[in-house]
């Protein structure tokens, strides 16, 4: 599987090994029933509203509400984002410190999908309502002309793929979609197989429930049902998808979905990928340094193919690539 592993200072492997001692005593994310998923989404609200929240605006796109955080001046693209929480929880506001980071860095719009959650709608009404939104998006003549990114985490790196596939039924508008920046996502709902053997040192994330949490996610289906894409973005076409942005630590239970969706994107577009040595899952949001230098880099990858976007052969020929490493 291609991949760069990502080059961590000695410093800052130690800082995220020292991180991960305190994960470890931390409860793992499990989902195995639908109470608590919406005691931790009540809790998330109470918490956002003692927290001063930037100005941003909230919008109805039909039936699904999108929240918008805008550069000072003209944005130079613009970025679909698709929260994680395990499709169980969640909101579009959760993602404001990393959404106005990228609104700074790369003087982009973003418009986050507040979706619905699975613990009272089946899954495929949330990849419908992700859907909406990228369509609302790239047909509002407010962001007419200007380039598109769509940005996933964990579930949301599911949503987002499953997207992208989607949008091949209106190829006019997945042409406009100039990248996508994928972290940590899950591809295969019936299990790649680093899902299947995870244990219970798993950081953050429940290994040993993890199958079981898929199952209840798309009740009523076999492992074979489980695999038809889009459901499960890795056994998609990725024919005419753009080029991509992904991450994934070594730590992570997820490791093999990333990877194996990357191998089978990349033959078809610019993939670049890295693996993050001692990172568990979440890593992006951790107080560590290794954290901050992925987002930087993502935020400069985005740049870099804004700037490509503008000229005819940018987008799919790695114009974007070569200038952000020269």
């Amino acid at each position: 599987m291609a991949h760069t592993p990502w080059p961590a200072s000695a410093p800052e492997l130690a800082q995220m090994r020292a991180f991960n001692k305190k994960l470890a005593w931390l409860p793992r994310f499990k989902i195995r029933n639908r109470v608590t998923p919406r005691v931790i989404q009540a809790l998330l609200r109470v918490s956002q509203t003692l927290k001063k929240a930037p100005v941003a605006e909230t919008r109805q796109v039909g039936a699904v509400p999108v929240r918008i955080l805008r550069p000072q001046g003209q944005p130079k693209g613009v970025v679909l984002d698709i929260h994680g929480g395990g499709w169980v929880i969640g909101n579009a506001q959760m993602d404001d410190d990393l959404n106005l980071g990228m609104v700074r860095a790369c003087e982009v719009a973003v418009v986050s999908v507040d979706y619905r959650l699975a613990v009272d709608t089946p899954i495929e009404g949330l990849m419908d309502d992700c859907l909406a939104a990228a369509r609302w998006l790239l047909s509002a003549d407010e962001f007419a002309g200007l380039p598109v990114f769509i940005v996933g985490e964990s579930a949301g790196g599911h949503l987002a793929a499953a997207t992208l596939l989607a949008l091949k039924q209106w190829p006019d508008m997945l042409e406009r979609v100039s990248g996508a920046v994928l972290y940590y996502g899950v591809y295969d709902l019936a299990g790649t197989p680093s899902v299947r053997s995870a244990g219970p040192d798993t950081l953050l994330l429940d290994g040993p429930g993890m199958v079981t949490a898929l199952q209840l996610l798309t009740p009523g289906l076999s492992d074979e049902q489980r695999r038809q894409p889009p459901l499960s973005p890795l056994y998609g076409d990725f024919s005419g998808l753009p080029p991509a942005l992904m991450f994934v630590g070594e730590l992570d239970p997820l490791k093999d979905d990333t990877l194996q969706l990357a191998e089978r994107w990349g033959g078809v577009a610019e993939v670049e990928t890295y693996l993050l040595a001692e990172s568990a899952h979440g890593f992006i949001h951790f107080p560590v340094a290794m954290a901050q230098a992925v987002l930087n880099h993502s935020r400069a990858w985005i740049t870099a193919h804004i700037k490509a976007s503008a000229t005819p052969a940018g987008r799919h020929h790695g114009v974007a690539a070569r200038e952000l490493k020269t």
